[in-house]
């Protein structure tokens, strides 16, 4: 059975940034760290000033906005940006 991934977006108001598979997406919110990994329950959470990785199948890829939300359902991971 082949590995589950996400589909992840990252777009702001001006272009699409990134797009791609991802094993998961990482980040830190008010709450403290959390990681999103394929089948992850619906999710929604704004991030400010912390790093965004994102671990494709052969590289982690890393973003930071001053202000980004992040939203998850059904294995599809958008990532709004200003």
């Amino acid at each position: 059975m082949p590995e589950s991934l996400l589909t992840v977006e990252i777009s702001s108001p001006e272009k699409q940034i990134w797009k791609g598979e991802a094993k998961s997406v990482s980040s830190k919110n008010i709450a403290g760290p959390f990681d999103i990994l394929p089948l992850h329950a619906n999710f929604i959470t704004i991030i400010e000033n912390q790093p965004i990785k994102i671990a494709t199948v052969d590289k982690i890829e890393e973003f930071k906005f001053t202000n980004a939300i992040i939203y998850a359902s059904k294995n599809r991971v958008l990532i709004y940006t200003i």
